[in-house]
């Protein structure tokens, strides 16, 4: 009975450890993103996160979350770089990502947003339906708004959508909000992917 209970003890504490070294890893696959450059440091980031959405034992909709956010960061980077290429492969791909985070934890103001993030940029893309995405992006502001009040991603939403609206004014007064709140969260621990979307600190 004693070395059954001492058995059993081990495999617990053996599942807790291999949890927490999951975990570890997990967050500084995600700081990966924060300090991306290339398209490479993004890609080798997704294929750790997209890993994480079948091992990772809690809070699922996290590396989904995070695998879209690689994926979406990429092609805004591509687009970067050259305004016409085609990134509807990469898009697709972070929209699938962003929607099964969504799908994993409802009531989402975080996936709203990205989903939001990913409708603009499909908007951008030849070929797609620029006015269903915008759309899209508009009610995916409207759903996160109760859930998100000093989100800078939040505010950077909106100020793409007013700059996809063609609203310079309102879109440069929204990325200044965006800004404020990204060095308002700085030390909250929160998610600070995003800043680097924002035209001054580019």
């Amino acid at each position: 009975m004693k070395k059954t209970l001492l058995i059993c003890f081990l495999v617990i504490g053996f599942c807790l450890n291999a949890q927490n070294y999951t975990e570890k890893d997990f967050k500084q696959t995600v700081s990966q993103i924060n300090n991306a450059k290339t398209e490479n440091d993004f890609d080798n980031a997704f294929q750790k996160l997209s890993r994480y959405t079948s091992t990772k034992p809690t809070e699922k909709w996290e590396a989904y979350y995070y695998a879209a956010v690689a994926m979406y960061l990429k092609a805004e980077l591509q687009l970067k770089k050259a305004p016409s290429q085609d990134v509807s492969e990469t898009n697709a791909l972070a929209r699938k990502y962003g929607k099964a985070a969504y799908s994993d934890k409802q009531n989402n103001a975080e996936a709203d947003i990205l989903l939001g993030l990913i409708a603009l940029q499909r908007s951008q893309i030849g070929g797609t339906d620029a006015k269903n995405d915008l759309e899209a992006a508009s009610q995916f502001i409207t759903k996160a708004e109760p859930n998100a009040q000093n989100n800078p991603r939040l505010a950077l939403l909106k100020a793409k959508f007013q700059e996809r609206s063609g609203n310079k004014a309102n879109a440069e007064k929204q990325f200044q909000n965006a800004l404020k709140a990204f060095e308002n969260n700085a030390s909250s621990g929160s998610a600070t992917w995003g800043r680097a979307l924002i035209p001054s600190m580019n």
